[in-house]
């Protein structure tokens, strides 16, 4: 009798653990659906804002840029003509534009893949540069109909993207005279101008999935690059679109609109910290963004105005404010919104007023006052996240 009430209990005793713990085990599954309310409704406004009018199309332009630049340079290699260096040069500064004003969104495919460093690694490595330019057995692999391939695989961050091109096709601020290209030179462009597209494809389709041009998503499959979270079947948009949701890895849409947030800090100290305060600091003379086309003050603005972009509701051509992280912010403490806006503004004011160019003028003290602004600018976005988290 006793050990039949032994084991009376022990059965009683597995069946209320069994059920605990799929009560626990669904209680814990549903709080990874975020509950519809009047502030997710809203939260939700501002991340489909954010990926379809600031992510999105600049994505898309970067990636025609880079298509461009490719056929520009596949013309000028076979008609070395000032006129094609110069058309050239002119559709790099657009690719080139269209880089610089998405790095407030960097992280998803372009940490996770590492295309940033890949694409947008400086200073060039001159000595490497010219070991190659005297390798015959390179520059043959490079000249072949997977020239773009080689270049991604066998050249290293240092000789690829943005500024391999840039030393190519710029001098002293201006198109390099067509005299003082050569054949080779041409070779190497073509190619590492091949694997820059590939890559500026690879952000697009990522991000925008199915929406990508039909030619893009199947480069994306032909070099069998991911394109999706974690190898899934999400894109980097639908991922951060379905935050709060299951298979996201979003927990809450507050954790996406904190990630937008991160971004912009991220560049913003980015700016201040690394790209004008190593140079002006000492720390490196030689960490010069965009030494050859002089543009480096052009790309430093251009960072601060996709912080702008992402917090402001889209790109000036296609904002809404009225679904931005901007009325978000301003709807917790207006306060904190108006630090932030007029922050940017100063940021954008101090660098577009340094001394040009940056590579002769790096220790001169309006880089300094930009330094500042950028960081006050880092600051104050720290607040925000803060802010954000609390509500």
């Amino acid at each position: 009798m006793k050990k039949l009430f032994k084991t009376s209990m022990l059965i009683a005793l597995s069946v209320l653990l069994a059920v605990s713990f799929n009560s626990c085990k669904k209680s814990k599954s549903d709080s990874t659906v975020e509950p519809t309310t009047e502030n997710s409704i809203k939260k939700s406004a501002v991340i489909n804002q954010f990926l379809n009018h600031t992510v999105a199309p600049t994505y898309t332009k970067l990636a025609a840029y880079s298509a461009q630049l490719v056929d520009d340079l596949g013309t000028l290699k076979g008609e070395m003509t000032q006129a094609n260096v110069d058309q050239a040069c002119e559709t790099f500064l657009e690719a080139r534009k269209w880089w610089e004003m998405s790095e407030a969104f960097l992280f998803g495919p372009a940490s996770d893949f590492g295309i940033d460093p890949h694409i947008d690694s400086w200073p060039l490595d001159e000595d490497a540069f010219n070991n190659l330019m005297a390798s015959p057995s390179m520059i043959a692999a490079l000249d072949t109909e997977d020239g773009d391939v080689v270049a991604g695989e066998q050249l290293g961050n240092a000789l690829l993207g943005f500024h391999g091109i840039e030393y190519v096709l710029f001098r002293d601020g201006q198109p390099r005279p067509v005299a003082e290209l050569t054949n080779d030179y041409m070779i190497y462009a073509y190619a590492v101008a091949g694997d820059l597209r590939n890559r500026c494809f690879q952000l697009e389709v990522s991000w925008v999935g199915d929406d990508a041009p039909a030619s893009h998503i199947a480069k994306m499959e032909e070099l069998e690059f991911n394109t999706t979270v974690n190898g899934g079947d999400l894109s980097y948009g639908d991922n951060m679109r379905n935050a709060g949701q299951a298979g996201s890895t979003y927990f809450t849409l507050t954790h996406a609109l904190q990630a937008i947030i991160d971004g912009s800090i991220d560049i913003s100290d980015e700016v201040g910290t690394s790209k004008i305060g190593k140079p002006y600091t000492g720390e490196d003379p030689t960490y010069i963004e965009s030494p050859y086309s002089h543009k480096s003050i052009i790309d430093f603005y251009d960072n601060i105005k996709s912080v702008e972009n992402a917090y402001m509701g889209g790109n000036e051509d296609e904002r809404d404010e009225s679904k931005s992280m901007h009325a978000y912010v301003k709807g917790i403490d207006s306060s904190l919104d108006r630090q932030i806006t007029e922050a940017i503004a100063n940021a954008l004011s101090k660098i577009s007023h340094m001394a040009a160019p940056f590579v002769h003028n790096y220790a001169d003290p309006s880089a300094h006052e930009a330094m500042e602004a950028c960081q006050e600018l880092s600051d104050v976005l720290g607040r925000a996240k803060t802010a954000i988290h609390d509500n």
